[in-house]
């Protein structure tokens, strides 16, 4: 099998769903003839042509709406945005129009939401943030977030093919970072099921994009100190997979909740409120969050690096939570 970064297996879902379905097309801005500002899409607007890769203007409301607008016609569009930081410009259009368009009409809305999020590359407060909890809360919505190429790959298919409409946020620091094998044969990942990253005994930690691979090398250092971790990559974020979380909870008995989003009103909160309600006999100590702070963005990269969860922060409170 063939080695894919996480930004080319993007690209590949992206591609072959155009190839099988022409009511898929992508807009947004510099899509075209650039390619796109990390070049997801670069050499589209040369295969499908200009009618299907549709350069717009800065005008990320007027993308949503003309995505929404087409989803309602047969069409199923993947919109870019550059970065996923703007979309708070496409806000009313998503949550007021696109997520309610089932609960109105019974109407399909078959469109894809897609851009770069997440940290750790000095981007900034306007271009590194992790806005996913804003649209976890607008029922309507599916919510993606991939940490594989694998899990890229084949969510966004299955995103593409979903008759509602999904946001894809796609972490920007793994784009070239992270490689693996990815079948060149046909595959879906569903949405809405979580995946066991590392099996465990001794403590769970529940994560996401990037932060399952700050999981994974805390539990590879916990391990040399006998502690087992067991990671939970939950995938999707709406809906999330309820069983999945309290199956890791009856295992372990011990949970650590880990992502990159700020602590306050984070989707850590959500999961420990599940829980809580589900799982609570099952539990031996508290359940700990390690997040991001309740703080823009930094741009310097030593605040950043402050500023963002780390190995350091989740072997720390894993030690605690061993020791409770």
């Amino acid at each position: 099998m063939p080695q894919l970064t996480y930004l080319e297996a993007i690209r590949q879902g992206i591609w072959e769903e155009m190839e099988r379905d022409r009511t898929v097309f992508c807009l947004g801005e510099d899509i075209g003839v650039y390619g796109g500002a990390f070049k997801v899409t670069d050499g589209f607007i040369d295969h499908f042509g200009a009618e299907r890769v549709i350069d717009t203007p800065i005008a990320e409301a007027a993308i949503v709406g003309a995505a929404f607008g087409a989803s309602l016609t047969g069409m199923r569009p993947v919109a870019e945005f550059q970065f996923m930081d703007f979309i708070g410009c496409a806000f009313n259009q998503i949550v007021n129009m696109v997520a309610k368009a089932h609960y109105r009409w019974s109407a399909p809305a078959p469109l894809v939401l897609r851009g770069p999020s997440g940290g750790n590359v000095h981007g900034g407060p306007f271009h590194s943030q992790n806005p996913e909890a804003w649209f976890v809360h607008a029922p309507g919505l599916k919510v993606v977030c991939p940490a594989s190429p694998y899990d890229a790959k084949g969510l966004m298919k299955a995103s593409i093919r979903d008759n509602n409409p999904v946001i894809f946020f796609e972490h920007k620091y793994l784009y070239r970072r992270i490689k693996e094998e990815v079948p060149s044969d046909e595959y879906l990942v569903p949405l809405g099921r979580a995946r066991l990253a590392r099996p465990g005994r001794d403590l769970s930690i529940i994560t996401y994009a990037a932060m399952v691979y700050v999981a994974l090398e805390a539990a590879d250092l916990l391990a040399r100190e006998g502690i087992d971790i067991e990671v939970l990559d939950l995938r999707t974020l709406a809906p999330l997979d309820r069983e999945a979380i309290v199956r890791t909870v009856k295992r372990t008995n011990k949970v650590l909740l880990v992502h990159e989003d700020v602590r306050t009103g984070g989707i850590a909160g959500e999961i420990s409120a599940i829980i809580n309600e589900e799982a609570f006999e099952d539990l031996d100590g508290p359940v700990l969050r390690v997040t991001a702070q309740d703080s823009p963005v930094p741009f310097s990269p030593p605040q950043e690096d402050y500023f963002l969860p780390k190995v350091s922060d989740v072997v720390r409170e894993a030690r605690r939570l061993k020791a409770y």
